[in-house]
């Protein structure tokens, strides 16, 4: 009777790489979350940051129309 291999030591394979590369693809500030059931991935999230480059200094707000 043949055994199961462990997954958790099985290396990862070409296409989950394939996807955690493209979710990383253009992210400057965020996360990517991958979640592992039995050793296997079954979904990733990426989560992106937009930050504005803003000045809030009370001097350089105006209150004229």
């Amino acid at each position: 009777m043949p055994t199961n291999p462990d997954p958790s030591t099985e290396p990862l394979n070409h296409e989950g790489l394939q996807k955690i590369l493209k979710a990383m693809a253009g992210l400057k500030f965020g996360s990517i979350e991958i979640t592992i059931h039995e050793g296997r991935i079954v979904q990733i999230e990426r989560k992106e940051k937009v930050r504005f480059n803003v000045n809030l200094n009370p001097s350089s707000i105006s209150n004229q129309p």
